[in-house]
C-alpha cells in the first residue's frame, strides 16, 4: 500500500479521468460521476482523503467491470500520454487481480509503454542482472523506479524458469514466414497460458519487462505477416474487379467476394483484442491461402500508396508559481523521512547497477526519464568497501553518494513535474516532492562544503576537485527546479524564446 494516501489519490484520479473519457467515446455521451469525485472536487477537497480514495476504489472497481481489454486496445494510441499509462500500471500492479480481463490490460498498457518510450530507442541498452549473467534491461529499471512504493510479488524457482522460456519464444516468432503457419502453431495459446501460470508474479517488474519486449517482438511479426496477407488480397480483388470479376474464392463453405474485401480495415481488426478478432485472422489466412493455390487471375503489380496521419497538438496548462522560501520553511520531519527512504532505494538500485555493470558502461545508469552520467569518483564511491571506517576517503564516497542520489531523485521527479501541467493535482504532488528535495539538497551541499574544508587541509587535489564537480552538478539542477517552481509563467516564455 502506498504511504502517501494522497499520492495515491492522484493515482487513481488519472485512471480514473482516462477511463471516464474511454467510457463517454464509447458511449457517446456524459458518464455520471459519483458526487464527490468529480475532477473539481478531487482538485479542491483536502479533508477526508482516505474517505475518498474508499469510494474512489469502489468507482475504479465498477469502471473495470464496465471496460474491457479490447475498449483499452483502441483507446491506447500514439498521442496517448505515457503519464496516464504509468499511473495505470500503479494502480493494475497494487490491485494484483488475477482475472484474464485486468492482467490482459496491464499486460496491454505495460507494452504500450515498452513500444512508445518518452525518449526513442530508451529501451535498446541492456545492462547486466544481480547475478551477472541475467540481462538487467533499461525498462525494468524504469518499472522498478515507477512500482518503487509496491512490494514487488515474489517470483518461485518454475516461475523464473518460465520466464527463460520467453527467449526460445522470441526466436520462434521471428521464424514465422507467413500468417497461415503462425496461426496453425500454438505459440498464441501456449503464450497465454505461461501467463496464467504466473498468477500474481505477472505483476513482478522483471515479469512484466519480459512480457513487454515479447509481445512487441511478436505483436510486429504477427502485423507484418497480417498486413502483407491482407495486401495481396486486396490487390487480387481490386485486380479481379477490374476484369469484371466478383468472386475471389470459397473459405469454408463461404464465397468471398470483392465486396468482402473492400470492408476489410487491417488497422481497425489489428486494434482490437487478439482473442476476439482471432477468427478472422484465420479466414483472411486461408482466402490468402486459396488465392495461392487457385488463383482467378494472373496478378500484375500494384502500388499501395498510405498517408500519415497529422498529430494534433494538445493544450497546455499553465504552471501556477510556487512561494518557495515559506514552502521551505514549512517542510516537516514526516516528509524528511519519507524522502529519505526513496534516497535509500535509489543509493542501492544504483549501487547494485554500478557493481554487476561492464567498467566501460557503468558510469551511465539507465532511469526512468534519462540517463544518470557518474563521473569516475562517484562511481568508484558506489563501489567503495569502506564506507563505514572513520576516515576522510570514507567522508568523501558518503558525501558523493549523497549527491548523486539527491540529484538523481530531483531529475527524476523535475522531469514528472514538467509533463504533469496537464493535472493540477499530480503536478502540486511533484511540487511537494521537489520542494522537499531542495530543503534536503540544501543540507547535503552543506555537509559537503564541510567535507571539502576537510579535503583542503588534508585530502589531494583529485579528491577536492571531485567533490567540487559533484556540488555543482547538484547545484546546477538546484537552479533549474527552483526557477521552473519560482518563474512567472509569461517570464518563462520570453525566456524560452530567447533561447531559440
Amino acid at each position: 500500500m502506498i504511504e502517501d494516501p494522497k499520492w495515491e489519490l492522484a493515482i487513481l484520479a488519472t485512471v480514473q479521468g482516462f477511463y471516464e473519457k474511454l467510457l463517454q467515446d464509447h458511449a457517446g455521451g456524459e458518464v455520471p460521476v459519483p458526487a464527490g469525485l468529480e475532477t473539481i472536487s478531487l482538485q479542491e477537497s483536502e479533508d477526508d482523503v482516505r474517505g475518498t480514495l474508499m469510494r474512489m476504489h469502489r468507482w475504479l472497481r465498477l469502471l473495470d467491470m464496465a471496460i474491457s481489454p479490447a475498449m483499452l486496445r483502441r483507446a491506447l494510441s500514439t498521442e496517448s500520454d505515457p503519464e496516464i499509462a504509468e499511473a495505470m500500471i500503479r494502480y493494475f500492479a497494487r490491485r494484483r487481480d488475477e482475472n484474464g480481463s485486468n492482467r490482459d490490460k496491464m499486460d496491454l498498457v505495460v507494452t504500450f509503454l515498452y513500444r512508445h518510450p518518452r525518449v526513442p530507442g530508451q529501451w535498446e541498452q541492456r545492462g547486466y542482472g544481480l547475478d551477472g549473467s541475467l540481462p538487467l534491461s533499461p525498462f525494468e529499471i524504469a518499472l522498478i523506479e515507477i512500482l518503487a512504493d509496491v512490494d514487488a510479488p515474489a517470483l518461485s524457482d518454475q516461475q523464473v524458469q518460465l520466464l527463460r522460456e520467453f527467449d526460445p519464444l522470441e526466436e520462434e516468432a521471428a521464424d514465422f514466414q507467413d500468417l497461415n503457419t503462425l496461426l496453425e502453431s500454438d505459440i498464441i495459446p501456449r503464450v497465454r497460458g505461461y501467463k496464467e501460470l504466473l498468477g500474481q508474479s505477472f505483476f513482478h517488474p522483471g515479469v512484466l519487462a519480459t512480457v513487454a519486449n515479447y509481445n512487441t517482438i511478436f505483436g510486429k511479426k504477427f502485423d507484418d505477416l497480417f498486413l502483407k496477407a491482407a495486401g495481396e488480397i486486396k490487390r487480387f480483388a481490386a485486380a479481379l474487379e477490374e476484369q469484371g470479376g466478383a468472386i475471389l474464392g470459397n473459405v469454408d463453405g463461404v464465397d468471398v467476394t470483392v465486396d468482402h474485401v473492400a470492408s476489410l480495415q487491417e488497422s481497425e481488426l489489428l486494434r482490437i483484442d487478439y482473442g476476439m478478432a482471432l477468427d478472422k485472422f484465420r479466414r483472411v489466412s486461408r482466402l490468402r491461402r486459396v488465392l495461392q493455390q487457385k488463383p482467378p487471375i494472373k496478378l500484375s503489380p500494384r502500388l499501395v500508396h498510405s498517408a500519415s496521419k497529422p498529430r494534433p497538438s494538445e493544450a497546455k496548462a499553465l504552471p501556477a508559481v510556487v512561494n518557495l522560501p515559506a514552502r521551505l520553511a514549512a517542510v516537516t520531519p514526516q516528509q524528511i523521512a519519507g524522502e529519505e527512504g526513496k534516497l535509500a532505494r535509489v543509493e542501492e538500485s544504483i549501487r547494485v547497477f554500478v557493481r554487476v555493470a561492464d567498467a566501460k558502461f557503468r558510469q551511465v545508469v539507465p532511469m526512468s526519464h534519462f540517463n544518470l552520467v557518474l563521473t569516475e569518483a562517484e562511481a568508484n564511491a558506489f563501489c567503495a568497501d569502506y564506507l563505514e571506517e572513520k576516515s576522510l576517503r570514507a567522508g568523501i564516497a558518503r558525501v558523493l553518494i549523497r549527491l548523486v542520489a539527491v540529484l538523481s531523485r530531483m531529475t527524476g521527479e523535475f522531469e514528472e513535474f514538467k509533463r504533469s501541467e496537464n493535472s493540477q493535482l499530480l503536478r502540486q504532488l511533484h511540487t511537494d516532492s521537489l520542494v522537499v528535495q531542495l530543503e534536503i539538497g540544501r543540507s547535503v551541499q552543506e555537509n559537503a562544503q564541510r567535507i571539502s574544508h576537510l579535503v583542503e587541509q588534508r585530502g589531494t587535489a583529485a579528491e577536492r576537485d571531485a567533490l567540487q564537480t559533484s556540488v555543482r552538478k547538484l547545484a546546477d539542477c538546484t537552479e533549474r527546479v527552483t526557477a521552473a517552481l519560482t518563474t512567472p509563467p509569461a517570464e518563462k516564455s520570453t525566456t524560452a524564446s530567447a533561447g531559440r
